[in-house]
């Protein structure tokens, strides 16, 4: 009887243990090998230049290698699906902003659902956006923006870098709070959108402050407003558009999500490795001479971060009638 008992935990137990989840084991090696951090989103944009910068300094912190992989396209839908269906383990991580949190309400056919099919992982930073226009554009003020677009509806048009983008949704709220008709124009990328303006092909677009204010400060764009509720550091002579559309406030944020399943020792890994990261006093100094604030959060701050941001961004989609073109 006892030896069919030893026998038979012998041949069972290793069975059983075979089936366990690796977790624990996978998150106390974590990582072991290259982690990739999947940009939905064109190279030169912010995501993708803050992302190289926290890679970098990731790969400095844990001695393995954190590489960047642009997947840009259709709204950042394609890089997204990529990493929703990728092994949840820590070694595919998605670099995501508030297209995201607009994309729940704008895209009815995802193949993804964001709070279900990710999880949070960290926040990276924030900054506002600058509205600006090509030189040949008239309108040397807001005022005179909304009133040109006013006289001539339908006429004029906004470059984003695809809908969905922080620079679609600030063009939508902007023609809601200001009731002026803006034709859309949506792009591939943020360089994409940058150089249909530069070209004087499109008029207007809303850009990061970060990537945008150099070439307004060069001449090659002019700078109407920045689009915070009070004014930007970089550019303090400059108002912002809720001095003209009282109440008008959009801006841009960074953030790390992985794919739901990953192991919460990893999870908690990450945030804590990318806090340090945001934190480091070289990293915060050469961001916010750019415009990009740190945000810090933990996963369960960051959670009710994304809920509420896609509430937000729900109600001007409704109000806006925006749509996919």
């Amino acid at each position: 009887m006892f030896r069919f008992l030893r026998w038979s935990v012998a041949i069972v137990l290793p069975v059983l243990l075979a089936t366990l989840p690796a977790f624990p084991a996978i998150a106390q090696n974590y990582p072991s090998r290259v982690v990739k951090l999947i940009v939905p989103f064109g190279a030169g944009g912010p995501a993708d230049v803050y992302a190289r910068v926290l890679a970098q300094h990731l790969s400095e912190e844990t001695k393995q290698s954190f590489v960047i992989e642009n997947r840009p396209g259709a709204g950042a839908l394609i890089g997204t699906d990529a990493v929703a269906k990728s092994a949840p383990d820590g070694y595919t991580l998605l670099v995501m902003s508030n297209t995201h949190t607009t994309n729940e309400s704008l895209l009815s056919n995802k193949p993804y659902e964001l709070m279900r099919d990710f999880v949070p992982v960290a926040t990276i930073n924030y900054s506002d956006l600058l509205m600006v226009v090509h030189p040949s554009v008239e309108a040397k003020s807001v005022a005179e923006f909304i009133a040109l677009a006013k006289k001539e509806p339908g006429k004029l048009n906004y470059a984003s870098s695809g809908p969905g983008t922080p620079y679609h949704m600030a063009g939508e709220l902007f023609k809601v709070m200001s009731h002026t008709d803006i034709v859309h124009v949506p792009h591939k990328a943020s360089g994409d959108a940058r150089n249909s303006v530069l070209s004087g092909n499109v008029q207007m677009m809303f850009d990061a402050v970060t990537t945008m204010t150099a070439l307004a400060k060069g001449g090659q764009v002019r700078a109407l407003a920045t689009t915070g509720l009070q004014r930007n550091p970089l550019t303090p002579d400059l108002p912002t558009v809720a001095e003209t559309v009282p109440g008008y406030e959009a801006t841009i944020w960074l953030g790390v999500m992985a794919p739901k399943g990953t192991p919460k020792e990893v999870i908690t890994f990450l945030n804590t490795a990318i806090n340090k990261v945001i934190a480091l006093p070289a990293v915060k100094e050469v961001w916010l001479k750019q415009g990009a604030v740190p945000l810090v959060k933990s996963p369960e701050e960051f959670d009710s971060y994304l809920r509420k941001d896609i509430d937000k961004w729900a109600e001007v989609v409704k109000i806006s009638g925006a749509k996919i073109q």
